[in-house]
């Protein structure tokens, strides 16, 4: 800086520096007693304060608050001098007119104070030369350290506390002096001592030469010439709390990295080393020889954001830190909960999910980062259902506690709250429609009816009750638990229960359109105890919204052993055409259509997501199984959340497996809402693909079944029927795949036997299985009953010895359902 000064201007000796950012300068203190500020953009001298008392040996600066700014500087004399400087921006540039010393403009010391804009302060602290000072706005004090033990480091306050009588001294001073030269001083003009009461002194074997101090880890470390790191309790100076040995050499240089619970020193022969906070031991040592760095060191910095060291000595040397990431594990959740539901935001451009434990997160559509999340929302009960409102700006969240609540999910802020009067069961889904220009929020669950609430911004109340419900609802309506809603516009509702039957109503009138029941595959074993429940229908608008489309199917139901009907709704109702769209006869557990209805995206139990071409399929005397375009693995549990981004042809899914996942159209994977690395929503190259999830990779339902794999036979034989096998490769693709480890499917025969041979009773067999599937919501598999295979997605079901009560774990489920099986089994005895 100082190498291209006017001729006019002599050398200076620089003592230390610090950067003022907030007003683009550069403070630098010098021998001749001087504090200068210089343009930090161009180096260009801007102004300066002369005819201190001693040199400024450590300087340090803090902003304040708005246009209030603290400089700080500990001198030979052992004194913390600070200039408090209020209406920052005028004073510079009143000081920028001053006349010119060197030709640069100044002001003296004694001349500045005389300004309401600055307040002088000077303490005298340590009986030797200040080593280093620094302000910490978190705990208010400032912090100075010397070489002389009786006050090597002291924490004391800036301004003095409430003192009547020194109040009094400085009253009587300002109006004999009309301001004081000095605002804390003796009568001979010496700097004055703080009061014990503002202070803390700690006494350190040879001093301290640095220092830093964390806040959040509640941590002070000092350093000095006897080459030992201490650590403090900042509030107790009695002991160190700890002590770490390992330098050859005095300390320069200290920092504490909160985030990493890192230490960082630097000591004068310009060996680094760094040190565990918590372990207190050291991980990394750099030698000199090592990191090429030579002469004697003059500066030293940490910088967080690259995290790097910068050493200054004959050169400048940058120490990067590369440092391997925390392990994770192979698995990467979204949640520590299943996630029951998810839902894209086009407002936004957000993803929001909803769990078993009532947590909401909000994610980042287009990088995968997590935004927000709050917890609580339906208190102790799973959100089983969400849907956005019309514009996508308020988000509608159901519950096992049989409450709606409409929230601003960028605050987690609760607007509403729709209840019914009385007992509320579960519910089970919900949407939003539009009805004449009105908006409603339309609920169904367990309480098997239809519960219409009103969205309308003049509603004063917080907590809103349902309209009446429709008569035919009350006299012709579900018999069952209802576990689905879909709409079509203008008009058409459809709703699904869990005993197989669809019901159309008109949503003007409140009338029954028609009704249907599923129905059962020919060939379909064990028919009589099989599962018929509908989780997921859709409508298919492009369809039932053109007259010419009247005789078509327009509204989709998943159904039993994997199968997809479809139904046209506008001519009484009538089942045109179905196919079985798992492979593995698992039930279809979401659905999902393209923009203009050319393709299904369908979800089962297992996690797998098949692709349809359903263009022509259902249309006119088309029955011909639409041809699958693609089927892939998604997840290890079953799928609750299947949405299309049309817009980005992206498939967003979620599991109980605790995930929330981006897929392309194609099946390609974008990423995992929650892993550490964010993605481009439109740069391919960032996607995981051609990577899949870990945990799908190794889980044993997605291993290839082969032949020889099961050691059925040799790989001459194989490739002898490689002909004839690629004859019949069309013939195979329709027809269902076999797992490798199929699931297991029973009766109601089967389970009522074992129920028998365990001391159970076939009523007690009903009311354990229709109660606890209730109480966990977990849809069954295929081919039993519901209670036994949501018993055992709990693993706490095992064939029990003849007359012998089960040994039953209840680690898993909710503290209603633990009482309640406790008190099944004890009936049981």
């Amino acid at each position: 800086m100082q190498h291209e000064r006017p001729v006019s201007r002599k050398p200076k000796w620089a003592t230390d520096f610090i950067t003022m950012p907030q007003y683009n300068k550069l403070i630098m203190g010098t021998g001749d007693r001087e504090i200068q500020l210089y343009e930090l953009s161009s180096l260009e001298p801007y102004c300066q304060i002369s005819s201190l008392e001693t040199v400024p040996l450590r300087l340090d600066y803090c902003y304040t608050g708005p246009d209030e700014c603290s400089i700080l500087y500990g001198d030979s004399q052992g004194c913390v001098n600070i200039i408090l400087i209020t209406s920052v921006g005028e004073t510079l540039r009143m000081w920028k007119k001053l006349p010119k010393i060197e030709n640069v403009p100044n002001i003296g010391i004694d001349n500045a104070v005389l300004s309401q804009n600055v307040t002088y302060i000077r303490w005298k602290v340590h009986q030797d030369w200040v080593t280093k000072v620094k302000y910490f706005p978190d705990i208010c004090a400032i912090v100075s350290t010397s070489n002389h033990e009786a006050s090597s480091l002291v924490i004391g306050c800036v301004l003095p506390s409430t003192n009547i009588e020194q109040q009094m001294r400085e009253i009587r001073e300002v109006c004999r002096d009309g301001k004081a030269k000095r605002a804390l001083s003796n009568n001979n003009g010496s700097p004055q001592p703080r009061a014990p009461c503002d202070q803390t002194v700690f006494n350190v074997y040879k001093g301290v030469m640095t220092f830093d101090l964390s806040k959040q880890h509640n941590l002070l470390v000092t350093g000095g010439m006897d080459r030992v790191l201490r650590l403090w309790n900042p509030y107790v100076p009695g002991k160190p709390t700890g002590v770490l040995k390992g330098h050859s050499a005095p300390i320069f240089y200290l920092f504490i990295s909160s985030e990493e619970n890192r230490i960082f020193s630097v000591s004068m022969d310009n060996t680094a080393k760094i040190w565990d906070i918590h372990d207190q031991i050291c991980l990394i040592t750099a030698h000199p020889k090592a990191s090429l760095i030579r002469g004697d060191m003059s500066a030293c910095l940490y910088s967080p954001s690259i995290k790097a060291l910068y050493i200054a000595a004959d050169s400048l040397a940058l120490l990067s830190l590369r440092t391997s990431p925390q392990p994770q594990g192979h698995l990467i959740v979204s949640h520590m909960e299943p996630v029951l539901c998810c839902g894209y935001s086009h407002e936004f451009r957000q993803v929001v999910s909803c769990t078993e434990g009532s947590v909401v997160k909000v994610w980042d559509f287009d990088t995968g980062s997590h935004v927000f999340e709050f917890g609580g929302a339906h208190g102790q009960s799973a959100i089983t259902c969400m849907t956005f409102d019309p514009k996508g700006r308020r988000l509608v969240t159901g519950g096992r506690d049989g409450i709606l609540k409409i929230w601003n999910f960028n605050n987690g802020q609760c607007l509403k709250i729709l209840k019914k009067d009385g007992e509320s069961n579960e519910v089970c889904d919900c949407t939003y429609l539009t009805v004449h220009r009105n908006t409603y929020v339309m609920s169904v669950g367990w309480d098997r009816r239809i519960d219409v609430y009103s969205d309308s911004p003049d509603e004063p109340h917080h907590i809103q009750k349902p309209q009446p419900s429709w008569q035919d609802d009350l006299r012709r309506g579900h018999i069952e638990d209802i576990l689905c809603v879909a709409q079509c516009p203008p008009s058409l509702l459809a709703t699904s229960s869990y005993d197989g039957e669809v019901i159309v109503w008109n949503l003007v009138s409140g009338h029954i359109q028609c009704r249907f029941a599923s129905p059962l595959q020919p060939d379909c074993c064990h028919a009589q105890g099989m599962d018929t429940c509908v989780p997921s229908i859709i409508f298919l608008r492009s369809r039932a919204l053109h007259a010419k489309f009247s005789s078509a199917a327009c509204l989709l139901s998943s159904g039993p052993t994997g199968c997809i009907h479809f139904w046209n709704v506008l001519n009484g109702g009538k089942l045109l055409a179905n196919f079985e769209a798992s492979r593995f006869q698992q039930l279809i557990t979401k659905l999902a259509v393209t923009k203009e209805d050319t393709s299904l995206y369908a979800a089962d139990q297992l996690g797998y997501v098949y692709v349809y071409d359903i263009k022509t399929y259902a249309l006119g005397s088309e029955r011909t199984p639409p041809r699958a375009e693609n089927y892939w693995r998604a997840h290890t549990g079953s799928i609750t959340g299947l949405q299309i981004v049309d817009d980005d042809q992206v498939l967003l899914t979620s599991s109980i497996d605790c995930t929330v996942r981006l897929w392309s159209a194609d099946g390609d994977f974008i990423g995992t809402f929650g892993q550490r690395d964010n993605w481009s929503i439109h740069t391919p190259s960032s996607w995981k693909h051609p990577a899949v999830p870990y945990e799908i990779l190794i889980d044993p339902l997605s291993m290839p079944a082969h032949r020889i794999l099961e050691g059925e036979t040799r790989v001459s034989d194989v490739n002898n029927a490689d002909n004839s096998e690629a004859t019949s490769t069309e013939q195979k693709s329709n027809s269902p795949s076999k797992l490798r480890h199929p699931p297991l499917s029973f009766s109601d025969t089967d389970i009522m036997e074992e129920m028998k041979t365990s001391c159970y009773t076939e009523e007690h067999g009903k009311r354990l299985r229709h109660e606890i599937f209730k109480h966990t919501n977990k849809p069954p598999n295929h081919g039993g009953p519901k209670a036994y295979h949501t018993l055992k997605y709990f693993d706490i079901v095992d064939t029990p010895a003849p007359c012998e009560r089960p040994d039953l774990s209840l680690a898993g489920i909710d503290p209603f359902m633990s009482s309640f099986v406790e008190q099944e089994l004890a009936e049981f005895q």
